[in-house]
């Protein structure tokens, strides 16, 4: 009876065993966004706006799923255009399911999420990649090593749930980023120029520029910032303009800010809105002289990763 107890206690021991090791292998498949999964799914749960997946390596373009042949994969709704190209998914989906959750390839190139538009897309290595629009396609496909960065960063942003992460490659520039990764605390900063007010980024329109992210209200707003980065982005880094008059560094308020000679000056409290206001012209005169020295002096240690952290005060 003794034996047999301590038999049942082993076998019990093996299959809590075997459960553990499943959970790990779908713990590393992918991080939780929310659910388990991070995939580019519409409101009903719908992955690739409703096009079947299997027909871009079959018939070798977007063909729209039927919304009554469907399978569910990795917490994501996929629909066919055949009961034929539903089994070909269900039978290997890690062959046919897109690359990096659905999304833009080119953006997670960059580290960061971006949906995706079927008419762009490519395969890669026996890989379904798509991309957002024309001008991401052409990045990616210029950059030889656009796959591998992509393959970089999709780790992280999984780990990070999909929030944006600053490539290696861009932490040489000296850029005040809270900590999701954007400029201006994630404000719109073209809407301060639009709207004449703070308005909150959204993450679905997201850019890259210099080292920093920044999020924007629409579409309209981020290819506005894309034609002309120089005309919009904040002053000295998007630090406390007048803090910088003072050769410092300091956070911002995205609620305080003010313009100069048409420069989006943005300021750490209404104390310092109001000094660096008293002589506006002489604290940007000092602040322009400070901040090449700031930049020599912070902005080649790139890969300790200081910038993704409030600056000292």
């Amino acid at each position: 009876m003794k034996t047999h107890f301590s038999s049942l206690q082993n076998q019990l021991s093996y299959l809590l065993l075997l459960a553990l090791i499943a959970f790990s292998q779908a713990s590393c498949d992918a991080q939780a966004k929310g659910d388990q999964y991070l995939v580019n799914i519409d409101k009903k749960g719908v992955i690739l706006d409703g096009y079947d997946p299997v027909a871009f390596f079959t018939d070798s373009k977007p063909v729209m799923g039927n919304p009554a042949i469907q399978s569910t994969w990795h917490e994501a709704t996929y629909q066919f255009a055949s009961e034929e190209h539903k089994s070909l998914f269900d039978a290997m989906p890690e062959k046919y399911a897109p690359q990096y959750g659905g999304y833009c390839g080119y953006a997670v190139s960059l580290g960061h999420l971006a949906p995706i538009d079927v008419n762009y897309w490519s395969i890669l290595d026996g890989r379904l990649i798509l991309q957002h629009n024309q001008k991401a396609s052409d990045g990616w496909n210029k950059n030889p090593m656009s796959l591998s960065l992509a393959d970089k960063y999709w780790p992280k942003l999984l780990s990070k749930k999909g929030k944006p992460i600053v490539p290696d490659e861009e932490k040489k520039y000296l850029v005040n980023l809270n900590g999701e990764g954007f400029i201006a605390e994630g404000y719109d900063v073209v809407a301060y120029f639009t709207e004449g007010k703070p308005v909150k980024g959204d993450p679905a329109f997201v850019k890259l520029y210099n080292g920093a992210f920044y999020a924007f209200a629409s579409e309209e707003h981020k290819q506005m910032f894309g034609a002309d980065p120089m005309k919009y982005m904040p002053q000295y880094g998007g630090y406390c303009a007048y803090a910088m008059s003072l050769n410092k560094l300091r956070p911002i308020d995205p609620n305080l800010f003010q313009f100069v000679n048409g420069r989006l000056m943005l300021q750490h409290s209404t104390d310092a809105l109001e000094k660096f206001s008293k002589d506006e012209q002489g604290n940007t005169m000092k602040a322009d002289k400070y901040w090449p020295k700031q930049v020599e002096k912070k902005a080649g240690k790139q890969l300790a990763g200081q910038f993704d952290k409030p600056a000292k005060k």
